[in-house]
């Protein structure tokens, strides 16, 4: 099952494959380019990650899980 994206790298439209290996970029330039732009400090967190902020993301997993499978279930 194949669906319109926007490239996040280069703002190319394409058909995005979720088993592609360039997943969620258009090709494996874009998805390098992604990286090194990480490596060189042009992407960074706003602010250092506390503890806070790992148990919002385990209650939002959580609560993503338990939809998934009651959806399963219907």
């Amino acid at each position: 099952m194949t669906a319109e994206r926007k490239c996040p790298t280069c703002g190319t439209n394409f058909e995005h494959d979720p088993a592609s290996q360039w997943r969620p970029f258009c090709s494996r330039r874009c998805k390098l380019a992604d990286l090194g732009n990480w490596m060189d400090g042009v992407y960074r967190f706003s602010r250092p990650l506390g503890v806070d902020d790992l148990e919002d993301d385990e209650a939002l997993l959580n609560q993503l899980m338990a939809d998934a499978a009651a959806s399963r279930e219907d």
